[in-house]
């Protein structure tokens, strides 16, 4: 069965498993928690815990489980999995890249970290940007790993600028180092964000101090129309004057 904690601190969800999960059980329980984040607009950061007797679900509730996840899956924005056994451990960790939401699995032992964890996931887009009108260049602060909501965002800001213009005169991203991708959704928005806009930015600036930087101009130059070129995380004011200057090209 399912049953939904009432335990769980401000704006985190907490459902317990055990026994043998049904479909009744997420009609009664998963669907009405569903349905309720989206007529609240929220989004919805869930703790699954699963009790020692948690044996299986029914295969009705499998494929309801399936059928709900599909629907709802924009809804997450965090889930943390709390259990000691590992035929749910293991799976759910090799599931959790795929997922377009941070999923991390928790020992029973854990479970006050498990909602400290969800309590402190970024609110929307987890990095910074501004677009400068007067230079027309979109400045993007990296410093967490990359998520969908945050091309989300980008893409809405672009294509609000985009709307009364031709093109935006470049794009500069100033970042440490490349944190990499959240998971596989975030990688996959990524390169949507890319194909959508690239033919629309005549510049691209990377202002960076990884060691990887020196890379990603000879990498981009093959990959979009615009002109590519690295700057260091402390020349910013350089690499947006030079985005919003003319292509060279």
């Amino acid at each position: 069965m399912l049953d939904r904690a009432q335990d769980a601190p401000p704006g985190i969800d907490i459902v317990r498993a055990s026994g043998t999960v049904t479909k009744d059980d997420y009609e009664t329980v998963i669907e009405p928690l569903i349905d309720a984040a989206r007529s609240e607009g929220r989004r919805i950061r869930l703790l699954w815990e699963a009790s020692p007797d948690f044996r299986a679900l029914t295969p009705a509730a499998g494929w309801e489980d399936l059928k709900v996840g599909i629907g709802a899956l924009r809804l997450f924005e965090g889930c943390a999995v709390v259990s000691d056994s590992e035929w749910i451990r293991k799976p759910t960790r090799l599931a959790s890249f795929l997922m377009p939401c941070p999923v991390r699995v928790f020992a029973v032992q854990d479970r006050d970290e498990a909602l400290r964890w969800l309590v402190s996931l970024p609110e929307g887009p987890g990095v910074l940007h501004k677009l400068l009108p007067d230079s027309e260049v979109l400045v993007v602060e990296v410093e967490q790993p990359l998520r969908a909501q945050d091309f989300d965002a980008l893409a809405q800001t672009a294509d609000s600028w985009l709307e009364t213009h031709d093109e935006l005169a470049g794009v500069v991203v100033h970042a440490r180092a490349f944190p990499g991708w959240e998971n596989i959704t975030g990688m996959l928005r990524h390169v949507r964000f890319v194909r959508d806009h690239h033919h629309k930015v005549r510049r691209i600036a990377l202002a960076a101090d990884s060691k990887l930087a020196g890379l990603v101009p000879h990498l981009a130059n093959h990959f979009v129309q615009a002109e590519v070129r690295q700057f260091g995380y402390g020349e910013l004011d350089d690499a947006v004057n030079w985005a919003s200057g003319p292509p060279t090209r």
